[in-house]
């Protein structure tokens, strides 16, 4: 059964976020000038302190209220989603999947575009009908209380909810990060229905036997991975090796939670140095917000714990793949690479601007791009 979901956090709780950011303990200042060890204490301060003061949690849970949310239980768990019909009945059903640090309020800027182009300047016929689901252990999705729900299962319950709304003879998925764990999956069991699948971060085995041979794109790629590698993941080893001990902190200081959170939209973003110069304050505690209110910020980290080295082994996806690839994405696989895991790429295009968060930082090119990898499936 599928239900309508209205979103209503306790006043109470907003109270209590309010006591515990006042009673902040805030540690000493960094000893560097610049984000080296981490966020810098007086621009984490002015966050906090705008979410304490000036943020409304309260616009945030009206519009996700607007737009329609929904529940229905699958494998046992409740599963929170989007879904948003086109005014076009013959609009092609889409599938997108968010990841870690993200939420489905990323999408919420390319909603309106893509379920109704024509009201946005846009050729009618590339509508789609939109399902945005919240991944397991994730804002309004239910936490599981046992081992097992990982990329597999994850994309077994993303097929039954396509079924469950009627979409199971066609449709297309998309995905950015733990999106893009979710959407190959789904290209590598490709279910009835699927036609396609389209990706802002590809999962792709580096041709290392060849490394004598690269091009001067591959030697950057690998040369960007090494960084990342040496010091950008330590947040993913800690969230996959002890989610539950993090958690207690998560859990328990809204701005300890900010800060985890925080440090990604500057780090993996395109934004020259400061989150605010592509993302609003409003935005970032959107989805801030939603993790502090739903305390899941324990079980969203276990998804690492559960699913971190699903793909460490290669595989092969051969449904129709199309990539977009933005230059500030963590890691950027050269197509030679991808070709090798991604056996039907159909569409490819590299862009000039852009992060992690394509459809959060860049709603307008992220919406251009599915419109263009996705159109030859669309009933024109």
């Amino acid at each position: 059964m599928i239900e309508r979901f209205m979103i209503d956090i306790p006043q109470a709780d907003i109270e209590d976020l309010h006591r515990r950011l006042d009673a902040t303990r805030w540690p000493d200042r960094e000893t560097v000038d610049d984000w080296s060890q981490g966020v810098p204490l007086a621009t984490i301060k002015a966050l906090c302190d705008y979410w304490r003061t000036g943020y409304d949690w309260r616009r945030c849970e009206a519009r996700l209220n607007e737009i329609g949310n929904y529940r229905t239980e699958i494998d046992g768990l409740p599963i929170h989603f989007l879904h948003v019909r086109s005014p076009n009945p013959d609009a092609l059903p889409l599938l997108i999947t968010h990841g870690w640090p993200g939420s489905v309020i990323e999408f919420l800027k390319v909603i309106g575009p893509l379920t109704d182009p024509a009201r946005h300047g846009a050729d009618a016929r590339d509508s789609f009908h939109l399902v945005i689901p919240s991944l397991p252990g994730f804002g309004f999705s239910g936490r599981p209380t046992r081992t097992g729900w990982g990329i597999p299962r994850i994309a077994e319950a993303w097929v039954e909810l396509m079924n469950r709304l009627g979409y199971q003879d066609r449709w297309v998925a998309q995905g950015g990060d733990w999106g893009t764990a979710i959407a190959t999956q789904l290209g590598i069991i490709a279910p009835k229905g699927l036609e396609a699948i389209h990706l802002n971060l590809l999962f792709a085995v580096p041709d290392v036997e060849n490394r004598a041979n690269w091009s001067e794109e591959e030697k950057a790629a690998a040369k960007q991975s090494e960084k990342f590698d040496k010091d950008g993941v330590g947040y993913s080893r800690l969230q996959q090796t002890r989610p539950q001990t993090l958690g207690y902190g998560l859990a328990d200081s809204p701005a300890g939670q900010a800060a985890w959170i925080y440090e990604k939209f500057y780090e993996w973003t395109d934004c020259q140095g400061a989150p605010e110069n592509i993302l609003g304050q409003d935005e970032m505690l959107d989805n801030i917000s939603l993790y502090w209110l739903t305390d899941t910020g324990a079980s969203s980290a276990r998804l690492y714990w559960e699913s971190l080295s699903y793909f460490s082994d290669g595989f092969s996806v051969v449904v129709p793949t199309g990539a977009s690839i933005f230059p500030r994405e963590i890691r950027k696989m050269p197509r030679r690479w991808a070709e090798r895991n991604y056996r039907n790429i159909v569409y490819w295009n590299e862009l000039d601007r852009g992060g992690h968060f394509a459809a959060f930082e860049q709603p307008a090119l992220y919406v251009g791009e599915l419109r263009a990898c996705f159109r030859p499936y669309q009933r024109h």
